[in-house]
């Protein structure tokens, strides 16, 4: 298998089947990472093929100095960052994902919720270490913060996390239980 540093040193030097196996790498992951942040597939489907975009666009300024992957969710931020900016001026909510009561069962929607009441900085690093699976070296490079902030920031949103499921979690428990009987 050939490493996503040489496809895009192949792309920059022309290469469209480099290109290609770049974007199938990793469409369905950038796809997902906009999903999980924004309401509406149609919206996250446009920002990962922009990612895309732009990726083509700034090849020839790309320089080998962080992971491809690193790269590609470093455009993926800045247009989420953007696109909420926007969502922001417009009146339209935003959320961390469409989910509702009927599409999932109870506990992705608190999931969702709990999420919601995360610190914004903290909900960004422990999305991209779970959901994303990046390391703690590529979340640091990737929002420009020393290794051990990021360490401590997860420790932080796992705690915080956990400790807002716990309650939920419990009720759902009790309510099945009543449910049996």
């Amino acid at each position: 298998m050939i490493s996503d540093e040489s496809l895009i040193l192949e792309f920059q030097s022309g290469s469209r089947d480099a290109f290609e196996e770049l974007f199938a790498r990793y469409c369905d992951p950038l796809y997902r990472f906009f999903r999980r942040r924004l309401p509406g597939t149609e919206r996250a489907q446009d920002l990962t093929q922009e990612t895309f975009l732009a990726a083509m666009r700034g090849i020839a300024s790309y320089r080998p100095r962080a992971s491809v992957r690193t790269y590609l969710y470093a455009i993926a931020m800045n247009l989420l960052f953007a696109e909420r900016r926007h969502l922001r001026r417009s009146p339209v909510s935003s959320s961390l994902g469409n989910l509702t009561s009927r599409d999932a069962p109870d506990t992705t929607v608190w999931l969702q919720q709990a999420l919601a009441k995360l610190d914004p900085g903290e909900r960004e690093i422990l999305m991209l270490r779970e959901y994303e699976q990046l390391t703690y070296a590529e979340i640091a490079d990737l929002l420009g913060l020393p290794i051990n902030t990021v360490r401590s920031r997860l420790f932080r949103a796992r705690t915080a996390l956990r400790d807002l499921l716990e309650p939920s979690m419990a009720a759902t428990r009790k309510g099945a239980l009543r449910d049996r009987e």
